[in-house]
């Protein structure tokens, strides 16, 4: 799956996403997370990595040079039904959605949901369940989800759990 960005080719932003298949894709993502969720926001390291990652599908975001722009990773079946709370197994999770700084601002976090949104259904899944900083809530909302339940620490950062139908 390879979604590229309105205009690859004439933006010297361009980019795509595309799901990490491959080990340096998946070690990119995994970068990508350490720089935006250990370094940036100071979540401890030994919870940033858990035993999800294995089996997750994990997508990526990379600019037409290389450099790898942001991740997020879908969970779904078991480790779905274990963190989305209801045990619901056509329910996904989407989650560790991370964007570097200097490509926030381009589209980035809207077209990898869409692409985790994507790998939810290409795998039956009628639904997709986060849980999202608060400071993000907007965000989410603009792209269909809807806030549910209160709100909740998770690396002593404030979230609440978000839902969209497929």
């Amino acid at each position: 799956m390879s979604a590229p960005n309105p205009a690859p080719g004439r933006d010297p932003a361009a980019y795509e996403v595309r799901v990490a298949e491959d080990p340096a894709d998946r070690e990119a993502c995994f970068a990508v997370r350490k720089d935006v969720f250990v370094a940036e926001q100071q979540v401890p390291e030994d919870i940033e990595y858990d035993a999800y990652d294995a089996g997750a599908v994990h997508v990526l975001a990379v600019r037409a040079d290389g450099v790898p722009l942001g991740t997020g990773r879908l969970l779904h079946g078991a480790a779905a039904a274990a963190k989305n709370g209801d045990g619901d197994r056509a329910v996904g999770s989407l989650g560790r959605l991370a964007v570097t700084a200097k490509a926030r601002g381009l589209g980035v976090g809207a077209a990898l949901v869409r692409a985790v949104e994507d790998a939810a259904r290409a795998r039956g899944l009628t639904a997709v369940d986060l849980h999202a900083q608060t400071h993000a809530l907007g965000f989410y909302e603009r792209l269909g989800y809807e806030a549910y339940g209160p709100e909740f620490p998770d690396a002593g950062i404030p979230h609440r759990a978000m839902r969209r139908a497929l």
